[in-house]
């Protein structure tokens, strides 16, 4: 079975795609950007405004489909420049107070919106 997630206190997808698939007991989440879901408007003044927005939204997807980020086992982190990785990590950290998932970083060339972060995730209920 598969359901779609969609939730206004997130940013619409800005192409083919769902906010979130949910299947079984798991959730698959677009990578999501800083894009204010009230406004439409990105948040990239520095890189712990933006982290902390992506983080926002996808809290907004998790909640959507009844679940926190205590259900979190995956998420992958889309940077364009590595030289943010602290930074990005410091405010990624508040959102997983114990066990965090498993994760990867990397460093792309260009992200949707020329974004400096992207970040998806994958939870399990």
């Amino acid at each position: 079975m598969k359901k779609v997630i969609n939730t206004k206190n997130a940013p619409k997808a800005i192409g083919p795609y769902s906010q979130a698939i949910h299947s079984g007991n798991t959730l698959y989440c677009s990578g999501q950007i800083a894009i204010n879901p009230d406004t439409g408007n990105l948040v990239t003044e520095n890189i712990t405004a933006e982290t902390n927005q992506v983080m926002k939204n996808i809290s907004a997807v998790l909640k959507a489909a009844d679940m926190t980020f205590d259900n979190v086992v995956k998420c992958s982190i889309f940077m364009i420049d590595m030289s943010d990785y602290s930074a990005v990590n410091q405010e990624y950290a508040k959102f997983f107070s114990d066990n965090p998932p498993a994760r990867e970083a990397v460093q792309v060339s260009v992200l949707p919106k020329n974004v400096n972060v992207e970040i998806s995730i994958i939870a399990v209920k």
